[in-house]
């Protein structure tokens, strides 16, 4: 069983697939970095400096404090009980930026194939029969030999 298990994560699909689920987890950092660092706070500073995280609706006070609290990191120490909709809205935001992205990828590995498999052109010279000579497709006499090659 341990030989099988072997021939199994060694298939060059299986390694492909651990590698793109890495280089995911990887990119995924990346954007919820993108998110959180360079895309919420100019967007929260137009919103006359809301922080997007910090936006969160208290369900049940906290025993340590009673609301407000100014921030959620507050609540929580509060031992309040609150749905968090701003960082709800960040994970949204990272899902499209993701989603995006992969479909770009997908857009370009897709027009790629395309590419290789368009049909070949067509042929725009043929062989005379008497002297193996190429000559232009239409033609009807060969220019080298002048045999008669019948018409097009």
């Amino acid at each position: 069983m341990l030989k099988e298990f072997k021939e199994f994560a060694m298939r060059g699909n299986v390694v492909d697939m651990a590698v793109g689920i890495i280089i995911g987890a990887a990119f995924g950092t990346i954007v919820k970095s993108l998110v959180a660092d360079v895309i919420m706070p100019p967007i929260g500073l137009l919103m006359g400096g809301v922080d997007f995280a910090d936006l969160f609706v208290v369900i049940k006070q906290g025993a340590e404090a009673a609301a407000p609290y100014a921030t959620l990191a507050d609540a929580k120490a509060a031992g309040a009980v609150t749905i968090n909709y701003g960082m709800f809205l960040n994970t949204v935001i990272s899902f499209v930026i993701v989603a995006f992205a992969v479909f770009m990828l997908i857009k370009g590995i897709n027009s790629a194939k395309r590419e290789e498999e368009a049909p070949p052109a067509e042929p725009t010279e043929k062989s005379c029969p008497h002297c193996c000579s190429k000559i232009a497709i239409q033609a009807t006499r060969c220019p080298q030999c002048t045999s008669e090659l019948g018409a097009v």
